[in-house]
C-alpha cells in the first residue's frame, strides 16, 4: 500500500508540474470507498459519498498563486452531476483588535492580593467585559482606556500558494493550501470533505504572534454567477422565508441576514448550497443572545455575488422596559451598557492556531428540503428529548418578579417562556434580584418580591415545565454564586439588629436572616439548598473557587461545584471553554471530594426571535419524572448531588456512562449519539496532584451515528475520572467525574 501511495503521489506531482498549474502533495491520502481525491488536468477533485445517495463533488485548482474552487457539484441517487458554483474564490476577512482584562476581575483579584503581572497577563484571556472594537471604550471597564482607533486593523486575505497537500483521516479527506496571509495570522486554507455527509468545510487555519489580540472574522465564497443562481433564501425570525434574487443595486458592503438558525441558502434550478457557521464556537459570550445577522450575501456587479458567514462590530441593546420613568430609565442604560461594554471577540494568545470555519452543505434539493436536512444536525436548534432525563438550565437575570409587579398581575406571560419551551428545556432554574427589586434589603420588601417571584414561577410550571426561582447572591462565600433549594425559601442576605438568623414571620412563615458564611451555609443545610461557582476565574469570580478551597462551605456537600459556559472562546480549543471550565473542574476534585460544572446562561431579557441555542449549553439531568412546583423537587437534588447528569451542546448525548470492572482493571462504558462527523471521545483522570487523559481518535465516524464506546483504563492510583465526545464542528457532551473507591 505505501509502494502505491508513493507511486500515485509520483504520478499526480508530475502530472502536475506539466499541466503547470498544481503540485499536490498526496502522502498522507489513502483511498477508500466512497471518499476519493485525484488530479487530472491540474485540478484536483475530491469526490465523496453523501446522505441519502447523494454524490458531492469539489474540484480545486490555483490560478496566479490563488487558490480557486473550480467547481461544486452534486449528484442525487439516480441522476446527473449538477453545477452548485463554478470558478469561486475563498473569501476571508479578519477584524482584530487589543486584548484587556476588564476591571471587573482585577476587583477581586486586588482583594485576593493576586495582582502579579505574569498572572495577570495570564487572567486577561478569561475576560468578559472587552469591547475591542468600541472607540473609545466606557469608563472603569477596562484598564489603559481610551482605546484607539489605530488599535483596530480590518484586513482581507492574502494569498502566495503554489500547491496544496491531500490527507485522509479516517472518513474525511482534507485539502490544505499553504500560503495564507489574514491581516497579523498567516496559515494555511484548509477544505475538509466528510464521507456519509454533504458537508464541506472551508476555514483558514493560522496563528499570529502578535499579542493581546482579540479577533473577529468573515468567510465565504465570492464569484456566484448571477445568471446561475435563482436566489439566496432564508428564513427570518419569525419564521417567515425571505428571497433576494438579485435584482437591486451592487453592493459595496455584505448584507447582514437576520435569519433564523444562522443559516441561508444559495438555489438554483440545479440544487442548493446552505452556508452557515459553527453551531456554538462561532459564538463568543454577551449578555444577550439578539440576533445579529451571522450570514451575509453581496452582489458584487451586476453578474456576480458573493455569501458566507460573519460577526457584528458590536452589541445591539435590547428592547427596554419598565412603567415608571425609574425602572424605564434603568433599564435603558443597563441596555446600552450591555451595547457598549461588552463585546469581547475571540482570543488568539500567540502561536495558537485559530480555524476560522464556514459550512456549506451541497444539496440537490430546493431551499426548504436543504433546510430541513441542515437543522437535523441541530435536531431544529433545540434539545432532544433523551428518555429518563430531564433538560435542566440555570442562571437567568429575566428580572422576571419586577416584569410581573410592572404588569400588575402574576399571570403575565414572560417573553423568555416560549424561548427556553421551543428549545426543549423543560427546567429553568432562574436567577432574579440581580440588578433588580432589593437584593439587600433586610425583609420586608425583599420578602414581598419573593411572594411574587416564587408566585410567578409556580403559575407559569406545567407538566412538563418547571420554573425554580434561584438566585446569584454573591454574600458572603466569596466570589460570585448561584444558590437553589429544593422548594421556595425566603431569606435574605442583611441581618439588621435585633433580627434572629430564623423567625417565623406571620406573614411569610419560616424566613432566614444570614448574616456571615456559617449562617449561610446552616440555611443550605437545613433547606437542602445547594450552591456552585458563578463563571469561575472570570468576571467576578476571577481568583475563585482557589481562594475558598479550604473553607467549610466550600468543603461541603452544599456546595455543588462551579458552572460551565463557553466562555472564553478561543478557536485554537478542541473543546468549549476548554482551558478555564475544565481547568476548574478537574483541579476541585484534584482537590477533595466530588466537585461538578453544571451548564449556565447568566444572560438577561430574551425574546422568541432571539438565537438563543448558539449561546446556550444545557444540563441532561438523569431524571424520570418532571417534578410539578408544589411537589418536592428532593429527586432533583439527589440527581445533582450524585452527578447523575452531563453537560451538551446539543448535537452531542451521551444516553448512559458507567464504570465496569474493580481493582486496576477498569472500563469506562458510554453510550454516544451524535450529529455532525464525530472527532474523538476522551477519558480523563486525576490522582490527586495532576491531570491525565486517554484521547481516542473517532473521525472514522460518520455523522448522525450513535456507538457504545467501551475503553479500558487503569484505575491504580487514579483519584476519579469522567468521560467526554467532542464531533468535528467543536460541539460535545460530558459526564461527571465519579470517585473511585
Amino acid at each position: 500500500m505505501r509502494l502505491f501511495v508513493c507511486v500515485a503521489t509520483f504520478a499526480l506531482a508530475a502530472a502536475s508540474h506539466a499541466a503547470g498549474q498544481m503540485n499536490c502533495d498526496l502522502n498522507a491520502y489513502k483511498e477508500q470507498p466512497g471518499l476519493s481525491a485525484r488530479l487530472a488536468d491540474g485540478t484536483l477533485e475530491v469526490e465523496w459519498q453523501g446522505a441519502a445517495g447523494a454524490k458531492l463533488r469539489a474540484r480545486f485548482g490555483i490560478a496566479d498563486g490563488q487558490p480557486v474552487v473550480r467547481e461544486l457539484a452534486v449528484m442525487k441517487q439516480g441522476g446527473s452531476w449538477a453545477s452548485l458554483g463554478r470558478d469561486l474564490t475563498p473569501d476571508f476577512h479578519v477584524t482584530t483588535g487589543k486584548r484587556r482584562i476588564s476591571e471587573q476581575q482585577l476587583q477581586p483579584l486586588r482583594a485576593l492580593g493576586r495582582m502579579d503581572p505574569a498572572y495577570l497577563e495570564e487572567q486577561k484571556w478569561n475576560v468578559f467585559w472587552d469591547s475591542p472594537l468600541t472607540v473609545p471604550g466606557v469608563g472603569r471597564v477596562n484598564p489603559g482606556l481610551p482605546r484607539k482607533a489605530e488599535e483596530i486593523r480590518r484586513d482581507s486575505v492574502k494569498y502566495r500558494i503554489s500547491g496544496c497537500a491531500v490527507k485522509t483521516d479516517g472518513a474525511r479527506i482534507e485539502v490544505a493550501f499553504p500560503g495564507v496571509t489574514l491581516g497579523v495570522f498567516s496559515g494555511r486554507l484548509v477544505f475538509t470533505a466528510y464521507k456519509g455527509t454533504n458537508l464541506l468545510r472551508q476555514e483558514v487555519v493560522a496563528k499570529t504572534e502578535e499579542p493581546s489580540v482579540a479577533y473577529k472574522y468573515h468567510a465565504g465564497l465570492k464569484g456566484f454567477r448571477t445568471d446561475a443562481v435563482s436566489r439566496v433564501a432564508w428564513q427570518d425570525t419569525s419564521r417567515s422565508w425571505q428571497k433576494y434574487e438579485f435584482g437591486g443595486a451592487v453592493n459595496r458592503d455584505p448584507v447582514a441576514l437576520r435569519a433564523r438558525n444562522r443559516l441561508a441558502i444559495i438555489e438554483s434550478s440545479q440544487g442548493s448550497l446552505a452556508y452557515f457557521p459553527p453551531p456554538h464556537k462561532f459564538f463568543f459570550a454577551r449578555e444577550i443572545e439578539l440576533n445579529l445577522g451571522y450570514v451575509w450575501y453581496r452582489k458584487d456587479d451586476a453578474n456576480s455575488f458573493s455569501a458566507g458567514v460573519r460577526h457584528g462590530d458590536r452589541e445591539e441593546g435590547y428592547r427596554p422596559y419598565g412603567v415608571s420613568d425609574e425602572q424605564w430609565n434603568k433599564r435603558v442604560g443597563q441596555a446600552r451598557s450591555f451595547a457598549q461594554a461588552n463585546f469581547a471577540l475571540y482570543n488568539a494568545p500567540p502561536g495558537t492556531w485559530q480555524r476560522m470555519a464556514v459550512y456549506y452543505y451541497l444539496s440537490p434539493a430546493n431551499a426548504r428540503a436543504t433546510q430541513t436536512a441542515v437543522l437535523a444536525f441541530t435536531h431544529d436548534d433545540t434539545y432532544k428529548r433523551l428518555p429518563g432525563y430531564q433538560v435542566a438550565v440555570s442562571h437567568f437575570h429575566t428580572h422576571f418578579n419586577e416584569m410581573l409587579s410592572d404588569a400588575g398581575t402574576i399571570d403575565a406571560q414572560p417573553t423568555w417562556l416560549p424561548v427556553f419551551r421551543s428549545l426543549g428545556i423543560n427546567i429553568a432554574m432562574m436567577s432574579d434580584f440581580h440588578g433588580d427589586g432589593h437584593a439587600t434589603d433586610p425583609g420586608p420588601l425583599r420578602f414581598a418580591d419573593q411572594q411574587t417571584y416564587f408566585d410567578g414561577c409556580r403559575h407559569h410550571s406545567d407538566k412538563d415545565f418547571l420554573i425554580m426561582p434561584g438566585e446569584e447572591p454573591d454574600a458572603f462565600f466569596g466570589g460570585h454564586y448561584t444558590m437553589v433549594f429544593p422548594k421556595p425559601v425566603f431569606w435574605s442576605h442583611v441581618r439588621n439588629e435585633g433580627q434572629k438568623f430564623e423567625e417565623n414571620d406571620p406573614k411569610y412563615g419560616k424566613v432566614y436572616h444570614a448574616g456571615n458564611a456559617a449562617e449561610e451555609l446552616a440555611m443550605l443545610r437545613a433547606e437542602g439548598g445547594f450552591v456552585w461557582q458563578a463563571h469561575p476565574r472570570t468576571k467576578g469570580s476571577s481568583g475563585y473557587p482557589e481562594a475558598i478551597r479550604e473553607t467549610e462551605h466550600f468543603r461541603s456537600d452544599r456546595y455543588l461545584g462551579a458552572s460551565f459556559q463557553s466562555l472564553p472562546v478561543d478557536q485554537s480549543e478542541k473543546r468549549i471553554c476548554e482551558k478555564r471550565c475544565f481547568g476548574v473542574l478537574d483541579d476541585m476534585n484534584n482537590w477533595g471530594e466530588a466537585k461538578y460544572l453544571f451548564a449556565e446562561g447568566d444572560t438577561y431579557a430574551k425574546y422568541p426571535d432571539d438565537d438563543t441555542y448558539s449561546h446556550l449549553l444545557v444540563n441532561y439531568v438523569k431524571l424520570a419524572r418532571l417534578p410539578a412546583f408544589d411537589d418536592s423537587w428532593k429527586p432533583l437534588f439527589g440527581a445533582l448531588r450524585a452527578g447523575d447528569f452531563f453537560v451538551t451542546s446539543g448535537e452531542v448525548l451521551i444516553g448512559n456512562s458507567a464504570i465496569e470492572g474493580a481493582g486496576a482493571k477498569r472500563t469506562m462504558v458510554a453510550d454516544v449519539e451524535w450529529t455532525f462527523p464525530l472527532e474523538f471521545v476522551e477519558v480523563v483522570w486525576g490522582d490527586g496532584d495532576k491531570i491525565e487523559r486517554k484521547e481516542i481518535s473517532a473521525t472514522q465516524h460518520t455523522a448522525f451515528g450513535s456507538q457504545r464506546f467501551r475503553i479500558p483504563f487503569d484505575a491504580a492510583g487514579k483519584k476519579w475520572v469522567r468521560f467526554a465526545a467532542w464531533d468535528s464542528a467543536g460541539n460535545g457532551a460530558f459526564t461527571q467525574p465519579v470517585h473511585l473507591k
